[in-house]
């Protein structure tokens, strides 16, 4: 599993960074992503699956959150 580390980027580039790590991966394969929470949580969730890819998990780290996403 691929990690990128987007604490302290703001909206809207924490997602456009996910997103074009997302396309340099393979369907199938995941992605953690660690965010500060609140908007950018929300804001990527719901954005990569507008864009069809599965939010596996989001969990609460000690100030941050951990969200898996598996690319489809």
């Amino acid at each position: 599993m691929e990690e990128l580390d987007l604490r302290g980027v703001k909206c809207p580039m924490n997602f456009v960074k996910t997103r074009l790590k997302l396309d340099k991966m393979t369907a199938g394969q995941q992605l953690s992503v660690l965010l500060d929470e609140g908007e950018p949580v929300e804001s990527v969730c719901a954005s990569v699956q507008a864009e069809g890819h599965a939010v596996e998990s989001s969990a609460r780290q000690e100030s941050y959150y951990r969200v898996v996403i598996r690319r489809n």
